[in-house]
């Protein structure tokens, strides 16, 4: 509950609109594209300059030649134009035009580059941090739930681009115009310029109030919309079931609710953007209108020329623009910051579970032991783990603050044995598994492949020794071949054809319109679960593995299909070592050791007579499951 209030609390949060060492680590990201970010910086340098020139352009024309008296100090400009007023008023539209091309030839490069660079930064983050999943052990994807993973490569990434594209050079810009209008009007005139600047303390008091309310807003939206999502996801994948109950008027009044949510805090960022502009409309116009109340009394005491009155109209017209602009740049740096700050928790989230720098290797054969292992899924400190880890097993078995899935787990399966793991719900089968493969590390004893430890192997080696098909099939979209190669390839079509002869697919295959080159759907659902889990086990045997796991690879399989694995069985295990987890005893009766768990301890080894005999668990399992049906599934499993 903890970890859920802390995971809204993350979507919630706006962030800062600047954060100096969260920016200076995103410009990283600029640096394999200096050249284009460096000619985009120019040439929004350029074309602010361009943009600040037009109106002193009109400044020079009224002046010069269209006023009865021009004024008597002229300007470098001034000195360099025609005498002739029609040629000299050609001569300063021709270099107006001209800025005008030059400022959208230089608009169409700082866009483009911009938007390239954009790309090119959101296809690298997005890859690291694609990568950095894949590094992160198992655990890390039980605590982050995948909507909130996918996010961080969706939404967050699109805010960053966002602010590269449109933020931080747009930023720029703004300030460089403002700057560049700034010098200029004060150099014109200084009384004048600091008349159109009254204004500016409101216009920033209504800034303030507006960025309050659009940031609340924000924050809202953004919970509502990861709302949304969830409950979309939760709702689509649990449709059949959602039908099933006829709960299709309550979910939708559910979704009614969230959705409302997401609408009212839109309206009023709506409502906050509709009452701004027209405030700062309102605000520029009235310093247009002070401009030309006291300027229009200066050029009739011709204490300020037309030329001067007519610029600063223009200048007053172009100085609040970027003062709106730079309010919505404010709202994109803010959401980039906080977008930032999630997606670089998430890279700076170091993996628990790496390859040791020094590594060894076993000899290959296949053989598994167990020696007092106990395990918990709770997250330990270093000072507690240390602890546990010197502790006695009496020791351990008094820590009852600590949920121990195992407990004191000890046993070796030797080469070419094929091992049972049985036992009630939660006794820990799977996280036996898990534990072989080094998808979690032991708190306290060691697990030994080869009779090497797990945590002394190199974990790409050492994943490669096993072949894995569980509970539910998975498959990936593409074609029937590519999800049993899984990029492998070394695997060929005659391996591939092998596999699924071994375990009773071929014909299938072969009977679809493109055989091993049919597209799937997303996870296979154009295909039966048991067509599914066919494929799975020939993906495993496909990689020729040398450890074999089934976790309850029959159970949602129907009988016909099967009754088509048991018969491939006695193939699928033949020189390799195997492990299967059932509750079916009849799945498991020929294995040549037998595994019984129960609460966390192994409880009973043997084979299954030997089992039977003990008149323990297993016993009283067996006696509850399949006695009257031992004969004919074990003619099934391939029996005389």
């Amino acid at each position: 509950m903890a970890d859920d209030k802390t995971q809204q609390h993350e979507e919630e949060v706006v962030g800062k609109a600047y954060d100096g060492r969260l920016m200076r680590r995103l410009i990283r990201y600029l640096y394999p594209y200096k050249l284009a970010s460096f000619t985009s910086l120019v040439a929004i340098l350029i074309k602010a300059a361009s943009d600040v020139l037009g109106p002193y352009l009109t400044k020079v024309a009224v002046d010069r030649y269209m006023t009865a008296r021009p004024p008597v100090k002229q300007s470098w400009l001034s000195r360099h134009l025609s005498p002739d007023p029609v040629h000299g008023i050609t001569q300063l539209a021709t270099l107006y035009l001209g800025t005008l091309v030059l400022s959208y030839g230089l608009e169409f490069v700082q866009t483009y580059l911009m938007q390239w660079t954009g790309q090119k930064v959101m296809f690298d983050l997005r890859s690291q941090i694609f990568r950095h999943l894949q590094r992160m052990h198992v655990g890390f994807f039980d605590r982050n739930p995948v909507g909130r993973l996918v996010t961080r490569l969706t939404s967050d990434v699109d805010a960053l681009n966002e602010m590269f594209t449109s933020g931080v050079f747009a930023i720029f810009e703004d300030v460089f115009v403002l700057a560049g209008i700034v010098l200029v009007m004060l150099r014109m005139n200084w009384w004048l310029a600091l008349l159109s600047f009254a204004v500016l303390p409101l216009i920033l008091l209504v800034t303030r109030i507006f960025r309050k309310h659009v940031r609340d807003s924000y924050r809202r939206i953004r919970t509502a919309i990861a709302r949304i999502n969830a409950y979309t996801q939760e709702h689509v994948s649990g449709m059949s079931v959602v039908q099933l109950f006829n709960r299709e008027a309550r979910s939708y009044s559910q979704f009614k609710a969230v959705n409302q949510q997401h609408m009212d805090a839109f309206k009023d960022a709506i409502l906050a953007y509709a009452l701004y502009y027209p405030a700062v409309e309102l605000l520029s116009s009235i310093a247009i209108a002070l401009v030309i109340w006291r300027g229009g009394e200066g050029a009739m005491r011709n204490a300020v020329s037309l030329g001067v009155l007519v610029a600063f109209i223009q200048y007053s017209q172009r100085f609040f623009r970027p003062i709106q602009d730079l309010s919505d740049k404010y709202n994109i740096l803010q959401a980039a910051m906080a977008a930032s700050e999630r997606v670089f928790k998430l890279l700076d989230s170091e993996p628990e579970i790496v390859s040791p720098a020094i590594t060894r290797q076993g000899d290959g054969v296949g053989r598994i032991e167990f020696r007092d292992v106990w395990f918990t899924y709770e997250r330990l400190s270093k000072e507690r783990a240390e602890q546990i880890s010197r502790a006695s097993a009496e020791e351990l078995a008094a820590m009852t603050d600590i949920e121990w899935i195992l407990r004191g787990v000890s046993f070796v399966v030797e080469p070419d044995q094929t091992a049972a793991i049985v036992g009630h719900t939660g006794a820990g089968k799977t996280t036996i598994i898990s534990l072989m493969m080094r998808f979690y590390d032991v708190q306290h004893g060691s697990v030994l492949i080869d009779d090497v430890d797990v945590r002394e192997q190199d974990l790409k080696k050492l994943r490669q020794h096993f072949g894995v098909v569980l509970q539910d099939p998975f498959l990936f979209s593409g074609t029937i071949g590519e999800n049993i190669r899984l990029g492998t390839a070394w695997i060929e079509e005659a391996d591939m054809e092998r596999a699924a002869e071994q375990v009773n697919v071929h014909d299938f295959i072969q009977s679809l319109p493109q055989g091993f080159s049919e597209p799937l759907r997303e996870r296979g659902n154009s295909l039966s679960t048991g067509q599914k889990q066919l494929i799975n086990f020939a993906r495993a045997l496909a990689h020729n593995p040398r450890i074999l796991i089934l976790d309850e690879a029959t159970s949602s399989v129907d009988t016909d299909t099967e009754m088509r694995v048991r018969l491939a069985l006695e193939r699928m295990v033949a020189g390799r070592t195997s492990v299967v987890i059932a509750h079916r005893l009849s799945t498991v009766q020929r294995a040549d050791v037998i595994l019984v768990m129960h609460k966390g301890q192994l409880r009973e080894f043997g084979t299954h007579q030997q089992l039977l005999a003990q008149h323990g668990i297993y016993w009283k399992l067996y006696q509850l499951q399949y006695k009257d049906q031992e004969l004919p599934e074990a003619v099934a499993f391939g029996t005389d």
